[in-house]
């Protein structure tokens, strides 16, 4: 986890601005690193720049698919780390490759800050570390002020320090491995914003505890999900009874063992054959490994706990959630209506 009490020497700051280069907006770069004289200022853009990294839980790194050294990002960072005298040169450079990827015609153009911090903290490691920021929505601001005895308001155009838009902060740390990296998108569902993360940046998912448990959670509720109930008479009950099992066991244990949990929550020896099998076709169909034990993350787990959802949706009548016990549920037919039903059993009514 990522706080901005970690981040206390912005060493470097450059900004430059990059347009859309499809809509002949320019790229503006500055000559030398800014001037941060006042105090108020620096511990402002801190604020600004990692704040938004708080809940950024999972880790990148650079790649490249002939070789590392070929990822421009990542050589542009690598030459900042062996020599700061280079910032400013390679700021530019990363100022260039980002205007080269703002092609697409729904990409905003805007201010981009390039820092450098002596000193934070990434899971325990003091390292350096270089922040990139984009900024691309701008606010309309009141100001109130005395004029002549009386109070006066106007307006002006600005940045809102709690909406950062884009950021990557690139820790140095790991350098063979492409290094350790964090990412924050405002907007990175959006088909236009992908060029940030793949195009521009070019990073994926590191293999460490948080993206093994995203991944074993995503399998775990697909098995359950689509592949039993094509192989085995499954009830929607059944179903989420086997989702609720599942939750538990990712909150509940500090490790996943691959056998621990077939037996624990499948426990039928055709349903553990049939997981087995299927986790191998799920990591060949998604190209991902899923070790047989891993630690599991918490972060993750909290993340993706919309993946177990015990809800049982009756035509557009009804939802009845289940929580716990499923033997206090029971499915049935009624001839006389010719319709299904759910009788459920409970000794309290809130």
């Amino acid at each position: 986890m990522i706080h901005v009490s970690e981040f206390k020497d912005l060493a470097l700051l450059t900004i430059h601005k990059v347009g859309n280069a499809s809509n002949d907006e320019m790229l503006i770069c500055s000559k030398a690193p800014l001037q941060l004289e006042d105090e108020t200022i620096g511990q402002l853009l801190i604020t600004y720049f990692i704040q938004p990294f708080s809940n950024a839980a999972e880790y990148f790194r650079f790649k490249h698919d002939a070789d590392l050294e070929m990822n421009e990002i990542f050589q542009y960072c690598k030459r900042i780390f062996t020599n700061q005298d280079d910032f400013q040169e390679q700021s530019v450079n990363i100022a260039k490759h980002l205007y080269k990827h703002s092609t697409h015609p729904k990409i905003k153009g805007g201010e981009l800050y390039i820092a450098y911090f002596n000193k934070c903290q990434v899971d325990g490691e003091e390292v350096s570390a270089i922040g990139i920021f984009k900024s691309e929505n701008r606010d309309t601001y009141l100001k109130v002020f005395l004029s002549d005895d009386n109070y006066q308001v106007n307006y002006e155009d600005g940045i809102n320090i709690n909406k950062l838009d884009k950021g990557c902060l690139i820790f140095n740390t790991e350098e063979a491995e492409g290094y350790k990296v964090s990412i924050v998108d405002s907007i990175g569902k959006q088909q236009e914003a992908v060029y940030w993360r793949d195009a521009f940046l070019q990073v994926q998912r590191r293999e460490d505890s948080y993206h093994q448990t995203e991944t074993a959670v995503d399998m775990c509720k697909q098995f359950i999900s689509t592949k039993l109930p094509s192989e085995y008479e499954m009830n929607r009950v059944d179903q989420v009874d086997l989702l609720n099992k599942s939750a538990a066991y990712f909150k509940e244990k500090e490790q996943f063992q691959l056998e621990d949990f077939a037996n624990e929550v499948l426990g039928h020896p055709d349903a553990i054959a049939s997981f087995k099998e299927y986790r191998n076709e799920y990591a060949n169909h998604y190209q991902q490994d899923i070790p047989d034990e891993f630690d599991i993350s918490a972060p993750a787990v909290k993340k993706q706990q919309k993946v177990f959802k015990s809800i049982i949706k009756l035509d557009k009548n009804f939802h009845i959630y289940i929580h716990g016990n499923r033997e206090m549920i029971e499915r049935g037919f009624d001839e006389a209506t010719n319709m299904n039903y759910y009788k459920l059993l409970f000794e309290n009514e809130a």
